[in-house]
C-alpha cells in the first residue's frame, strides 16, 4: 500500500488517533493528537510528521496537540470555523482543499453539525480511506446534542458529501470506536433520518 495507516486509542474517552504515512517518501500526518502525548510521539517515531490535522474543536481531540507540535515542529491544521477554539493552529483547511502527504493527496470534506468546523479527510487510492472525526460512526452520524438544526445539517452533509459520492468499499475511520465501510452503513441511512440522531 502507498498509504500506511496506524490507529491508536488514547485517553479516558478512547479517542482514536491515526498516523498516516506515505510509504514512498516517509512523510507523515497525524489525525487528532487527542491525548497521551508520549504514546503518540512513540508512534510517530524518528521519521516525524509534517502536520497534525484536528478534525474538530472538542477538547478530547487535541489534549496532546501542544506537546506533539512542540516535539515534532509539525504544522497544526484545522477548519477555520473551529480553529479559534483549538490551540496552536498554524493554518486552516477548507472544504475541497487538498493536503499533500508525500506522493499522496488527501481531500478535505467539511461536515457541519457535530461542530461548525468538523472535517473529514479522504484518500481515494487503494479502495478509499476516509477519516471522519466525530461526524460519522458505525450506526449513525455524530452527536448533534439534541439540536434538530444541527442534525439536519450533519445528516445532509454526510449523505450528500460522503454516501452520494463514495463507493461502498470505502473504509471509514471514526474518532472513537471501530472502523466500518460506506457500504455497511448505507442501508441504514433512512433509519437514521427517521430517528433523528
Amino acid at each position: 500500500m502507498s498509504l500506511s495507516i496506524t490507529k491508536l486509542s488514547v485517553g479516558p474517552m478512547d479517542n482514536n488517533a491515526y498516523l498516516l504515512r506515505c510509504t514512498t517518501t516517509g512523510e507523515g500526518v497525524l489525525v487528532d493528537a487527542a491525548n497521551e502525548p508520549s504514546r503518540l510521539l512513540s508512534l510517530i517515531g524518528p521519521d516525524g510528521i509534517s502536520s497534525v490535522v484536528t478534525t474538530h474543536r472538542h477538547a478530547d481531540h487535541w489534549q496532546a496537540l501542544a506537546e506533539v507540535i512542540s516535539a515534532t515542529g509539525a504544522a497544526s491544521l484545522a477548519h477555520p470555523a473551529d480553529a479559534p477554539e483549538i490551540p496552536l493552529v498554524t493554518d486552516t483547511l477548507t472544504d475541497g482543499a487538498t493536503l499533500h502527504l508525500g506522493d499522496l493527496t488527501l481531500s478535505v470534506i467539511h461536515l457541519v453539525g457535530h461542530t461548525p468546523g468538523s472535517i473529514a479527510l479522504y484518500y481515494e487510492g487503494e479502495g478509499g480511506h476516509l477519516f471522519t472525526g466525530d461526524s460519522l460512526f458505525p450506526g449513525g452520524v455524530g452527536n448533534t446534542f439534541g439540536s434538530k438544526e444541527n442534525f439536519d445539517s450533519l445528516y445532509h452533509d454526510v449523505t450528500t458529501k460522503l454516501f452520494d459520492r463514495l463507493e461502498d468499499g470505502v473504509t471509514f475511520y471514526p474518532g472513537h470506536g471501530k472502523n466500518s465501510t460506506i457500504g455497511a452503513e448505507r442501508p441504514s441511512l433512512a433509519a437514521w433520518r427517521e430517528r433523528g440522531w
